[in-house]
């Protein structure tokens, strides 16, 4: 294997990031899943993902306007808390 330089990857276990078992208020559901928007800037929803790099992971949240489909606001972090929400919902109140 070293003279052909061939390395081996060894899995990581799944991390989960999502803690559903608590007891903190849950909020409505005001869209009722019905993402067909009329006008821009009314509806916007948000999520955040992971991606897996050579220094460890980096997070990443966007807002997307419904209605466009467009991303209007982001943000990344290598720390996934309250702070990389509010750095990605600032940029889209800034940018709209």
């Amino acid at each position: 294997m070293a003279e052909n330089n061939i390395k081996f990857r060894i899995k990581r276990k799944f991390k989960a990031t999502t803690d559903s078992r608590h007891d903190h208020p849950v909020a409505d559901n005001l869209l009722n899943r019905n993402f067909e928007q009329t006008a821009p800037n009314r509806v916007w929803a948000s999520d955040i993902t992971y991606i897996r790099t050579c220094q460890g992971w980096l997070y990443l949240a966007i807002v997307i306007d419904l209605f466009s489909r467009m991303i209007v606001g982001w943000a990344f972090s290598s720390r996934i808390n309250s702070q990389l929400t509010v750095d990605a919902l600032e940029m889209a109140v800034a940018r709209r």
